[in-house]
């Protein structure tokens, strides 16, 4: 599988809801990046895995629409739309992700995306 291929199998694998599967994608030293304010990063795959199943069970249906996949090796970015249901209301925030892939597994994602848009949609703001 190419990295690309990788970071699309990692994004779908999102809609399963299935915290394992998605953790199944990344390396034991897995970084995961947040920019936004409300984002929360982490290292490891324990970790993430821990932390997958609450992310998971706040966004109801949640999948991500890929936009666009760009890839230079083992590097590669992700543009995409966020689709879920949170506190009843659909929301839809773009955003855009770097990967850096390792030995068949993704190793870090940077997560870009905009907090207040999310904040608004759901209601919060």
């Amino acid at each position: 599988m190419t990295p690309a291929e990788l970071v699309r199998r990692y994004l779908s694998a999102f809609a399963s809801g299935d915290a394992t599967e998605v953790a199944s994608l990344v390396t034991d030293d897995f970084f995961n990046d947040h920019t936004a304010a409300l984002g929360s990063s982490c290292r490891g795959r324990d970790e993430y895995l821990k932390r997958l199943p609450g992310f998971l069970s706040s966004m109801e249906g949640l999948r991500y629409e890929v936009d666009d996949v760009i890839a230079e090796g083992e590097r590669v970015a992700a543009t995409y739309t966020l689709h879920a249901t949170v506190n009843s209301r659909p929301i839809a925030v773009r955003g855009m992700m770097r990967f850096e892939v390792r030995d068949g597994l993704i190793a870090r994602r940077t997560d870009y995306w905009d907090s207040l848009v999310f904040r608004q949609q759901a209601g919060l703001a």
